[in-house]
């Protein structure tokens, strides 16, 4: 069954107290016409009042009743029923006292009482509006008793005021099926209303969300619509809703025209050069896109604003994955002579005859030999890195059972190696063999280049989630030098090392991180020492 918007028993709404509305005014214009009638009009109009100051009582009554009530609109009216019924009893009430006041229902004026019992029977239920229709009858019925007990009324009198009683229990009758159709017609109304609400709403979120730039500029070069994005890009003092598109980006406007000329033309391309233009912090080159809304000349355009160094980015990570491929199909091409040269230098150093400054030599050999090695096995298990394979994990087991492993195969003591994090069990989806390989290169790094000699020092794992976003994060803290500040930015490129190392494990690290749906992060610790955190993905948004 479909929700009305006005129950009887709920609080009158619009629909409802624009019916009374109209009533009051009909209130409001009857005793004047009334009164009009009476002492203005010319003999062939005028009413024979029978109880002349009586009838100018009830008149004012009945306009004073209106005018209170229209002042009651202001209260807080917690039921439509108690409305309904107030504004008919007053109703009842005063017209059956100017039937009495007119000489009873001989005077036609019974008539009145249509309207009145016809408005409140379509805001009330059909037990209610019979009930409206009742105490109207009974009221005409009770004015001409009077009527009668007073004057010597034809018996006629009687059976008009039945027909007049039998009309109105008519009107309440087919007042109710229309009543139903007028509160679900508004509920509709309502329903849709709240939809379109929501959905200008969700669609405006989504806008000023998006990744993507965008903005909508009408055909009077007005900016319409622009999301935060698309503000940053072009200036948030300039680019807002109603600016001039010219005053926020004269080139942006340039290039708007030229593809609305070029669309004219029928080429809707640039004639020549790309449609790029500066950002207003003039660190960014943006690229531009126009796509017409409306079949209007002209018509609204929709523009996409591109930043072109993101899409440099990009093709330098395609350069990278090929870089990576390449050198996976002559790794196993170099690995060789490279073994070779290893093991002569080793044996050249077992020789007799060799001088100290020879085996210095061949120390040198091996070491960087060793290094190159180091470097091959790195780019062979970035190339053959195998398809992941997620699963649910307990960040606390997983951690426990991650500092067992690594403390027995380092011979590390498990001391200067702690674990610790929320007391609450985490979730995390990662693969366990990834995700491993990337917590024990950062173990390893810490333990290498992170922690002095000193055995007061010590390397922290800790878990938990980040505030406010909630998402599980895994992070290992050392108190050694740390990162150069010159380095920060580069110390996740591949074969960037700063001389102590291969350069590759942070970045292989950082890209099994991503392949998991989770985030690599260096931060400096307070006090000395590194921090880096892989931060999980949002729990809330795993699939089911």
């Amino acid at each position: 069954m479909p929700a009305t918007a006005a129950t009887p028993s709920s609080a009158p709404s619009d629909l409802a107290w624009r019916v009374i509305g109209l009533l009051n005014l009909y209130r409001l214009l009857v005793p004047l016409v009334l009164l009009s009638m009476q002492w203005l009009a010319g003999p062939q109009w005028a009413l024979s009042a029978t109880r002349p100051m009586l009838f100018l009582s009830a008149c004012v009554a009945y306009f004073t009743s209106a005018v209170l009530l229209i002042i009651a609109r202001r209260l807080e009216w917690s039921s439509l029923r108690i409305v309904a019924l107030v504004n008919a009893g007053v109703d009842a009430a005063a017209i059956a006292l100017i039937l009495y006041a007119s000489g009873g229902v001989a005077s036609g004026l019974g008539i009145l009482l249509v309207l009145p019992v016809a408005a409140m029977a379509v805001l009330a239920d059909h037990r209610d509006a019979f009930l409206i229709a009742a105490v109207a009858a009974l009221g005409v019925l009770v004015q001409q008793v009077f009527v009668s007990f007073g004057e010597n009324a034809p018996p006629t009198d009687y059976t008009t005021a039945g027909v007049l009683g039998a009309v109105l229990f008519a009107i309440a009758a087919s007042a109710w099926p229309v009543a139903n159709r007028l509160r679900e017609s508004e509920a509709l109304v309502r329903r849709q209303e709240v939809d379109l609400a929501n959905l200008a709403q969700l669609s405006q979120y989504i806008v000023q969300h998006l990744r993507e730039s965008l903005l909508v500029i009408d055909s009077h070069d007005r900016i319409r619509l622009i999301n935060e994005s698309a503000a940053q890009i072009l200036g948030d003092e300039n680019a807002y809703p109603d600016a001039l598109i010219g005053e926020a980006s004269p080139r942006l406007l340039y290039l708007l025209e030229t593809w609305r000329q070029n669309t004219i033309a029928g080429s809707g391309t640039f004639p020549a050069g790309d449609p790029t233009f500066v950002a207003a912090d003039g660190g960014r080159v943006i690229r531009a896109h126009f796509a017409a809304l409306g079949a209007t000349s002209p018509a609204p355009v929709l523009v996409f604003l591109e930043d072109t160094s993101l899409l440099a980015e990009r093709v330098q990570q395609s350069k990278l994955a090929a870089l990576g491929r390449l050198s996976a199909s002559i790794a196993h091409e170099i690995r060789n002579p490279v073994g070779a040269m290893s093991h002569a230098g080793q044996l050249l150093a077992e020789s007799p005859n060799v001088t100290s400054e020879d085996r210095r030599l061949t120390e040198i050999i091996r070491t960087n030999a060793d290094r190159v090695s180091g470097i091959i096995n790195n780019v062979l298990s970035l190339s053959k890195r195998e398809e992941t394979r997620v699963e649910r994990l307990s960040l606390q087991a997983w951690c426990e059972e991650f500092h067992e492993e690594f403390c027995e195969t380092m011979q590390w003591p498990r001391e200067r190696l702690r674990a610790s994090g929320a007391t609450a069990d985490i979730e995390v989806r990662a693969d366990p063999s990834q995700l491993r390989q990337i917590v024990w290169n950062l173990c390893e790094n810490a333990l290498k280049h992170g922690v002095p000699q000193s055995p007061d020092q010590v390397v922290e794992i800790r878990y938990g989630r980040m505030s406010p976003s909630a998402r599980p994060f895994l992070e290992i803290a050392d108190e050694g030098p740390g990162v150069a500040a010159e380095h920060v930015e580069r110390i996740f490129e591949p074969f960037f090392s700063g001389g102590r190392g291969t350069g590759l494990g942070l970045f292989l690290a950082r890209e099994l991180a991503q392949t998991n749906g989770a985030t690599l992060l260096y931060e400096a610790r307070q006090g000395g020492g590194s921090i880096f955190r892989l931060v999980f993905a949002d729990p809330r948004r795993w699939e089911a």
